[in-house]
Parts: structure tokens; sequence; C-alpha cells
């Protein structure tokens, strides 16, 4: 029976067979328990663990996150006692220059150098030597991510120094080790000083989270991804505009059952270990503008993009041209981050730029009204004499005439643009995602790919983000009334399920590419 889906590098290599993962919790959360009254050897215990799960995959980047952690907490001393602002300020940019070097090196290196071989091959002065094959450790964004923000708030005096053994915990904690939550060292640490009763974990909402990502995983992404998503996003050339149409809808789907899946059964499996992590993902797709999306979808990445990247460029200061620019300098590194393609940057981009678009609109001023209109306003505002022909228009008041759209013709506008950027976020490269959008509107056609289970299975994946959460709470509430004896079992018959359910085969999560 599957447990949680392997991860696999850009080599193949597993991270963490299935079977093997389903022990390894087994164990590492008895042993946890039995020394959660000695936080010493439960600290020392659980950066064991942590590390053995990361060395799974390559025991070499083992090194690579122990040494950022060594360089980031040297940092961080050099912050904490710097004499004046001047010296904290020059540590505080060490610690993220290095944490950059180290990031761009193993992650960056490959598509740069590839960029650069395009602009010089024409001129005959490409330096094929430069081509070297880096690999990609998994998860470096996120813990590199954690360790600046970890830098960068002892410098705003915002977090205390932490003990070296509680830093290396955090950093390398496996739960959200490869692809988050980005959780934060004020989120984490004071957990770590607080005494762990096992009375107190919530277990049926932890079970409730790991089987809701199991059945989203395994069940919804994997299932979509090879029925329709990865033969049509591999040739887009040969499908119909409604093989592309309903892929790229599906691809929404399957990255939202996919990361919003592991971000569960992350927080659930880090709950039972007595840690709580925050939320990641609020129903997206049920956002009622791009700005609302971008509250719900991958929080903690939001957060930290707002916190340490649009706030340092400036924010909204400086006037409405520089919140602009920011604010799409600011998608477009958070679009980088996601991986070293063109693609991606495009991606950022997109949503930058739709962000600015999206506010201008909303804080448009009042339009007059026409002369000739159909007068449907309120017959108590005041009149005001035309221009140069004696007539009069009634004006219009700035609430009338900046109403809201309708709540689903903006959730259906907010998905459409969250859709094609998504052909972006998936396609290979920049020529594939042109020639799938030119598809959609030159190639007319339904194809054999769209059929009634994969529409079933992306009405199920949809259905969820307007299920209210009273609902949950109250199934939750119920579960939690049942002996553990046959909470167990149930919980056991829809994994199970889930695993029947499921196409042969796992694939890995999306973001541990990320």
């Amino acid at each position: 029976m599957r447990l949680l889906p392997a991860a696999r590098g850009f080599n193949g290599a597993v991270l963490f067979p299935t079977m093997t993962f389903a022990i390894f919790f087994v164990v590492v959360l008895g042993v946890s328990w039995r020394l959660s009254d000695r936080p010493l050897q439960w600290r020392l215990f659980v950066l064991a663990a942590s590390y053995v799960f990361y060395g799974w995959w390559d025991a070499r980047f083992c090194l690579l996150l122990a040494g950022s952690t060594i360089a980031n907490h040297l940092v961080v001393q050099l912050v904490s006692r710097a004499r004046t602002d001047r010296s904290a300020r020059a540590a505080m940019v060490l610690g993220i220059v290095v944490n950059l070097v180290v990031l761009g090196f193993f992650k960056y290196y490959g598509f740069f150098v590839d960029s650069l071989l395009q602009v010089l091959e024409p001129l005959g002065l490409a330096p094929t030597a430069l081509l070297i094959k880096v690999g990609l450790p998994v998860g470096i964004s996120f813990f590199t991510f954690c360790a600046i923000s970890y830098v960068v708030d002892v410098y705003r005096q915002d977090q205390e120094p932490i003990p070296f053994l509680d830093f290396a915990v955090y950093l390398s904690f496996f739960p959200h080790l490869v692809a988050g939550p980005i959780v934060r060292v004020s989120e984490f640490e004071p957990q770590l000083r607080r005494r762990r009763n096992r009375d107190s974990v919530d277990a049926v909402r932890a079970a409730r989270l790991i089987c809701r990502g199991m059945f989203k995983k395994v069940v919804i992404a994997n299932y979509l991804a090879t029925a329709i998503v990865d033969p049509v996003f591999a040739s887009p050339g040969q499908s119909p505009n409604g093989e592309l149409v309903a892929a790229a809808v599906a691809y929404a789907v399957q990255i939202y059952a996919d990361f919003s899946g592991y971000t569960d059964m992350a927080i659930g499996i880090a709950m039972l270990m007595g840690i709580r992590f925050p939320d990641n993902f609020d129903q997206p797709y049920s956002a009622t503008s791009i700005q609302d999306f971008w509250r719900r979808w991958h929080m903690t990445l939001s957060r930290w993009l707002r916190d340490y990247v649009y706030i340092p460029l400036g924010g909204n200061r400086g006037g409405e041209r520089a919140e602009s620019r920011n604010l799409v300098l600011t998608m477009a590194i958070g679009g980088l981050w996601h991986g070293a393609n063109w693609t991606f940057v495009i991606w950022g981009f997109y949503h930058g730029f739709g962000l600015v678009l999206e506010r201008k609109w909303r804080e448009r001023p009042p339009r007059p009204w026409r002369r000739g209109a159909i007068d449907i306003r309120d017959p108590d505002a005041p009149e005001e004499r035309g221009p140069d022909d004696g007539s009069t228009r009634v004006m219009a008041r700035p609430e009338v005439a900046r109403r809201e759209p309708n709540v689903w013709l903006s959730r259906l506008a907010v998905f459409a643009f969250v859709t094609v950027g998504w052909v972006f976020f998936r396609a290979v490269d920049l020529p594939t995602a042109i020639d799938y959008l030119t598809g959609i509107v030159t190639r007319w056609g339904v194809g054999d790919l769209v059929t009634p289970l994969v529409l079933l299975t992306i009405g199920a994946g949809m259905v969820g983000q307007f299920v209210p959460r009273q609902l949950g709470d109250a199934l939750e509430y119920r579960a939690s009334k049942l002996p553990p004896a046959v909470l167990g079992v149930g919980v056991g018959l829809f994994l199970v399920i889930a695993n029947l359910l499921g196409p042969v085969g796992v694939a890995p999560f999306i973001y541990f590419a990320f």
C-alpha cells in the first residue's frame, strides 16, 4: 500500500521509496515520542533522521545541507554581535550573497550557460568548456529561502539568534525539507522549547490531512497527469483545441492537487510529531482576483516574496510607477525561483503585469455618464450642466459607478487567467507554450483524450475549491468521537481505496523539482 509517493531527482534517482518511507516514519514517530521528555536527545534524533531522509537520494548533498547550516549560523552570529548597523548590514548581505551563489550554481548554472551559448554560437565564440553537468539537490530552493529569512530577520531584530542545534533541526526537519511549506524560525523554534505532550496531538486532524493529501495526489493528480496532461503537453501540435483546453484545465487541477496534497501530508506528518506548520493553500481557484489568488496559493512563498523581495525593493513607496515596477520584479523573481527556464520567467512576468493591470482597473476613477444613455442611477444624484449645449446630465456617485463585478464571473476570469499562465509553467520551452496557445484558437476539434472520466476527475478537483470548511470540520469532529481502533481501520481502508483508484505507479511530486 502506498503511504507517500516517492520523490525523484532530475537524474531519476529515488529520494525515498514508498514502503521504505512508511517504515521510516513509523520508527521515527515512535522513537520521537519516546524521547519527548528529553529535549536534547529528541533534537539529536530528529536531526539524524532528517539527514537519513535527505541522504537517501544522494548522501553527498547532506554535506551541502550541513554546510548551509554552519555557514548561516556563523553569519547570524556576525550579524547579532556587530557593533554598528553598517557592519551588521554587511554581514547580512554576505549571508544573502553566499546563499544565492550556492543556489544559483546548483539551480541556474546550466540555464545561464545554455543561454550564453545560444548567443555566442552564431558568432563562433561558444566556450563549450563551460558545459559541466551539475546535479540539482532536491529542495535546495526551500531550505535556502528558510536560511535567508533567518539571516534577514535577525538583522531586522525581528528574531533572536537561536542555538546551533535548534537551527540545524529547523533547516533539515524532513516533513518540510524538500517541498515546503516555507516555515520561518519564529514559527518553528518556539515549538522546540515547549514540552510536547502526546495527548495534545490532534491525531484526527493529522489523519484527515494525510488522507486528503493522498487522495489529491494519488487519485486526482496522478490520473490527470497520465490520462491527458503528459501526452498533450508532450506534443501539443498533434492535439485539437478541445484536448488543449482540457489538458490546460487538467494541469491547473493537477498542480493544485499535487502540491497541496504534499502540503497536507507534510502538515499532518509534522502534526503527529508535535510540530505545527502554517497553512499553504486556501481554495485558490475560488479567488475573485489575481491578488486574491496569490493570497491563497502557496501562501508561505507569497509572504516570503512580500517580506524579503517586494518590501526591500521599496514596496508601494515612491509612487504608483515604482510600486508597479516592484510588483513585476517580485513576481519575475518568483517565477525564476520555480525553475531555470525562460518559461518560468515569462510566467512570473505574466502574473506581475496581471497584478499591475488588475490594480489599475480596480482603482480606475468613476466614468461620467454619456448623454442619451438609459438613466439607472440614483434619482437624487446632483445634476451638472453640459459642456456647451446647455443640456444637463446626472453625475453618478462614486460608489454607484464603481460596483464590483459578479463574484462568479470574477472567479471564472481569474481561473482562465491563471490557467493560461500554467501553460507557460508546464511547457518544456517557450516555443512549445506559444504553439500550445496558438493551437487553442486554430485547431478545432475535441480529441480522444477528453473522456468522461477525465472531465469527472477535473470536476472533482474543482468542487473541492468550494466545499465549506465547516463541512470538513464537522466530519472531523464526528470522527474524533470514534474509538481509536475504528478510526485506525477507517484510515487504513481509505488509503487502500485511494491506492486502488490511482493509476499504476506513482509520479514524483511536481514541487520536488523546485
